[in-house]
């Protein structure tokens, strides 16, 4: 009876990916329950219902941190935050706030134009073009679906040929390309002081090169209690930079507990990747998050920027400087080719990379 199961979403997951329609074209073809590749697990699902708060995790909230303030004080709380939790918010960032509410706007235009429009862009293996419209990266992989379509575009160390880019997001993609690489190296100025080294010590790693825009869209969802939006994993890469809209939903897991993001207009949420816990050796913690399926009547946007190294085949662990006898290696050293071909390749899940390289 498994067997037969199996083989039934094999046929619905090839069926769906093959439509082209994302779970966008879904809503438009007047779906009000979930098709079956999009339930969850029990076990998935029991996580996500709302537990009373432990006394000891009232009072965490993600800090938004001002850039703005004196650099001794900005590096201090950056680098505490990237310790403690791993994520923080970040205002007074000089990227205007009408250019982060464009971007989004035009985010949401591309994923709300008709399917056939949108479909030109589908594809999940042959990326040259750096441009791909696509719902769940690891559609194959996984035990189930979520629910969000995503248009990503290669942005560096070389960007998408301009005319691969929509045309109707493209001058936005091409502004914030420029917005977040400039902002990215910043705040790994501050990350590297914070632990006590050169300002220019992780762009030296050339982890400010490989760049990745994943626009998401989160539909809004006729049974959120069933699936997820994004399931809960780290990130791959060095830091990721995400400009979410007003509708919530993304959490992070601090302990045993979930604690939410909650949105803040024009500011930008910041959380350290695996990469960048390996290089610190542990000092930084790139931890698990999700978000939950949109229940809300309106759709939800984030566009997030995975800041990679570019230098694919040298080699990556943790920063000698950091390493002594008191406090020894805590990785193996790791060429970032292999890393990535790790990534994706397995279902988004977890820390199960970070621990892969674990000494």
């Amino acid at each position: 009876m498994g067997g037969e199961d199996q083989f039934d979403r094999d046929e619905e997951v090839k069926r769906f990916d093959e439509s082209k329609i994302g779970v966008k074209g879904l809503i438009d073809a007047g779906v009000t329950s979930l098709p079956r590749l999009f339930i969850h697990p029990p076990k998935t699902l029991a996580d996500l219902k709302p537990r009373p708060v432990r006394p000891d995790c009232e009072s965490i909230i993600i800090p938004t941190i001002d850039l703005s303030g004196p650099r001794a004080t900005v590096v201090e709380q950056v680098a505490q935050a990237s310790r403690q939790l791993g994520f923080f918010q970040i205002v007074n960032h000089g990227i205007p706030v009408a250019v982060l509410d464009r971007t989004i706007g035009a985010i949401k235009e591309f994923h709300e134009q008709p399917t056939e429009v949108k479909a030109r862009f589908y594809r999940r293996r042959d990326v040259g073009s750096g441009v791909s419209f696509i719902s769940n990266i690891d559609l194959f992989a996984s035990k189930a679906a979520s629910w969000r379509d995503t248009l990503q575009v290669k942005l560096g160390p070389t960007m998408a040929e301009l005319q691969e880019i929509p045309e109707v997001c493209r001058n936005e993609i091409v502004e914030w390309n420029r917005e977040s690489k400039q902002l990215a190296e910043q705040l790994m100025g501050l990350l590297s002081e914070g632990l006590g080294l050169e300002t220019d010590r992780l762009k030296k790693t050339t982890c400010l090169e490989g760049r990745l825009m994943v626009g998401h869209y989160y539909p809004s969802c006729p049974q959120p209690d069933l699936t997820v939006g994004l399931t809960s994993h780290s990130d791959p890469g060095a830091l990721t930079v995400l400009l979410q809209d007003q509708i919530g939903g993304l959490q992070i897991k601090y302990g045993d507990e979930w604690l939410d993001v909650k949105p803040v207009h024009g500011a930008l949420v910041i959380n350290i990747a695996d990469v960048l816990q390996i290089m610190s050796n542990d000092e930084y913690s790139s931890v698990e998050h999700r978000v939950l399926a949109n229940p809300s009547p309106e759709p939800r946007v984030s566009i997030a920027v995975f800041f990679n190294a570019s230098a694919r085949e040298d080699l990556y662990g943790p920063f000698p400087e950091l390493v002594s006898q008191e406090k020894p290696a805590a990785y193996r050293q790791f060429t970032y080719s292999d890393y990535l071909t790790r990534f994706f390749t397995k279902e988004l899940d977890g820390k199960s990379l970070t621990n892969y390289y674990k000494l």
